[in-house]
């Protein structure tokens, strides 16, 4: 069978980190939704997306096609509904759909002509930017499950202070000596090749992905999740970084999430809770204006290629975009747009020709190249946000 996962209603949404990547393509918990599905279902997937992303991420469509929200977490109950959908059959979740079985084009599907089977049982859904985080314990629950079921983890080092060691898995390479590791409130997962500094002290639930690192006497509360190649220092409370990230320094981050490729500067801090411990708002692209979240904790939300100077101050619900390069003393506004250059004193547009300068010495670092693909992805961004900066 050929899966397909398309971005679906929630896209907007989820912007600014879907300027970039699908929905698919966002991780929490442990593992990208894209990457939960393909473990789940045994195949590799294709992806419906934005125009603009789709030499990056483009979709395989042949004649018969199961069409999968990405907005929803594979679980397996889920799963096995989905293998047993037949041809004009949708699986709903109240008015939402989640998978649907079709052999038309894309742009013909009518709903009203398939077969509606409603699901009944529990599933992540990723809807707004904040549930990133506030259902990133549950999702690294879910994955720590699917990864480590059958196998066994590598041995924890006896140097290590350790509370729940069943509740902790270690991939190989994984390196780590005189840490504390509390996983007796949830999981605590160090992925491949991960390292864990001296005298760093973390609570579960926790996901330390491949080749990321825990810097010296960090302190993090879960649900946390560090992403691939990503470092993290000071300290952090529920948060999710996507992978190739920085937070490498003193200064605390909570209630946040970091897309790709960013840097957070030293002793650099986010509130995550009002003053008069009101309701937070954010940004919302879709009515450009702020949206009430339901939320009284809830930090920074920041934007791939997005980067911040040290003793940099974020406001409690902070929404910054992709490319923005933030400093100075002071806090800068609550809504950063993508390409700003400045801090409370003001901004100006960040060019797309120093923006690419950046991204490609940032990427070689790490061995990957900045391509053709990625510098039409982001010209498109610019594009689309110009209307947001003040030129």
């Amino acid at each position: 069978m050929n899966y397909i996962l398309f971005d679906g209603p929630s896209r907007n949404n989820l912007l600014p980190f879907t300027y970039t990547r699908p929905v698919a393509d966002i991780r929490i918990g442990i593992l990208t939704i894209r990457e939960k599905w393909e473990k789940y279902l045994g195949y590799t997937t294709s992806t419906v997306t934005e125009d603009y992303l789709t030499d990056k991420y483009p979709m395989v469509e042949l004649e018969d096609n199961i069409m999968i929200n990405a907005s929803f977490c594979p679980n397996q109950n889920i799963v096995d509904a989905i293998k047993t959908l037949k041809e004009k059959q949708a699986i709903f979740k109240g008015e939402d759909v989640i998978a649907f079985y079709t052999t038309d084009d894309q742009e013909e599907v009518n709903f009203e002509e398939y077969d509606a089977i409603d699901f009944e049982g529990d599933i992540i859904c990723v809807e707004n930017t904040w549930d990133i985080f506030s259902k990133n314990g549950i999702a690294i629950q879910e994955d720590f499950n699917l990864l480590s079921e059958g196998r066994t983890s590598q041995e924890i080092p006896k140097t290590n202070n350790v509370i729940a060691p069943e509740n902790i898995f270690i991939e190989e390479g994984a390196k780590l000596q005189f840490t504390t590791l509390n996983a007796s409130s949830g999981p605590i997962y160090i992925g491949k090749e991960a390292e864990i500094m001296e005298g760093s002290v973390i609570r579960g639930p926790f996901a330390l992905c491949e080749g990321a690192t825990v810097k010296l006497s960090a302190k993090i509360y879960g649900p946390t999740t560090v992403g691939p190649f990503s470092k993290v220092g000071g300290e952090i409370n529920n948060s999710v970084l996507f992978g190739y990230s920085n937070k490498g320094h003193d200064g605390f981050l909570g209630n946040s999430v970091l897309g790709e490729w960013c840097n957070i500067g030293a002793d650099s801090n986010n509130s995550n809770l009002k003053n008069n411990y009101a309701e937070v708002r954010l940004w919302d692209y879709q009515t450009e204006g702020f949206a009430k979240t339901g939320l009284q904790f809830c930090g920074l939300m920041m934007g791939d290629h997005s980067k911040c100077g040290i003793n940099t101050m974020f406001n409690t619900g902070t929404v910054v975009g992709v490319s923005a390069n933030i400093f100075g003393s002071g806090f800068p506004r609550n809504f950063v747009p993508s390409f700003s250059w400045g801090g409370n004193s003001g901004f100006t547009t960040y060019l797309t020709k120093k923006a690419f300068e950046v991204a490609k010495v940032v990427m070689a670092r790490r061995n990957i190249e900045f391509t053709d693909q990625d510098a039409a992805i982001l010209e498109q961004v610019f594009e689309a946000t110009k209307k947001y900066r003040r030129e």
